[in-house]
C-alpha cells in the first residue's frame, strides 16, 4: 500500500489552508486506500533552524520524526496558503531543514488563497526550491480559490463532484511519478 504525507503548511491563527489538507487526507483514504499522515506545521511548533539537520549537534525528536516521516512517505503533498505571492516561512523552515529525505521524493503541490486566482502566483517560487533540491516536483496542481467558500473547516468541499473530479486528475499524477519511481529503483 502507497504512503503518502501531507504538510500543511501554514501555521497562521484561523488558517483556512489546512480544511484542503483534511480534503485530501480523507479523498485519499477513501478514493483510493492510500494510508495518509498529516505533517501539520502548526502542530510542530518548530523554531527558525539555523542549520541542515545533518550538522545539528542534537536535533529533537520531532526533527527526527519529520526527517523519518519524508524519507519513508512514497510521495508528499504540500498544501501551502499564498502570502503575498509567497509561501509561509514555515514551510521554507521545514525544506530548508532536510535535504537528502528530498532527493527524487515525488511532490504535489496544492495552492490555496482566499482570493480567486487559488495561490497561483505561490508556485513558481516553490516548485523553483523543491527542485534546487533535487525534488520530483509533478506537473499537475491543486489550486483552490475562496478556500472559506470552497471547503467547511473540516474539509468537506461545497461542491464535492467538481472538487473530487480536480483532485483525482491530482492525485492520479502524483501516483504515476510514485510508481514511476519505484520502478526505477526496482
Amino acid at each position: 500500500m502507497k504512503s503518502i504525507s501531507i504538510i500543511s503548511a501554514s501555521i497562521r491563527n484561523g488558517r483556512n489552508s489546512h480544511r484542503v489538507s483534511l480534503y485530501l487526507k480523507k479523498f485519499l483514504e477513501e478514493k483510493h486506500q492510500i494510508t495518509v499522515s498529516i505533517i501539520d506545521l502548526k502542530e510542530l511548533d518548530f523554531p527558525l533552524f539555523e542549520e541542515r539537520l545533518k550538522l545539528i549537534e542534537s536535533p529533537t525528536s520531532a526533527m527526527l520524526a519529520l526527517a523519518d516521516e519524508t524519507t519513508k512517505a512514497d510521495g508528499i503533498i504540500v498544501v501551502t496558503p499564498e502570502y503575498n505571492g509567497g509561501y509561509p516561512a514555515s514551510l521554507k523552515n521545514v525544506i530548508d531543514l532536510l535535504y537528502a529525505e528530498w532527493k527524487r521524493k515525488p511532490i504535489g503541490i496544492a495552492t490555496v488563497s482566499a482570493g480567486a486566482f487559488g495561490g497561483s502566483q505561490v508556485i513558481t517560487s516553490l516548485q523553483f526550491s523543491l527542485w534546487k533540491i533535487g525534488a520530483l516536483v509533478v506537473p499537475a496542481m491543486f489550486p483552490v480559490a475562496t478556500v472559506e467558500k470552497t471547503f467547511d473547516e473540516h474539509g468537506k468541499p461545497s461542491d464535492e463532484v467538481s472538487t473530487d473530479k480536480k483532485a483525482t486528475a491530482f492525485i492520479n499524477e502524483l501516483i504515476w511519478w510514485i510508481d514511476a519511481k519505484q520502478k526505477m529503483e526496482g
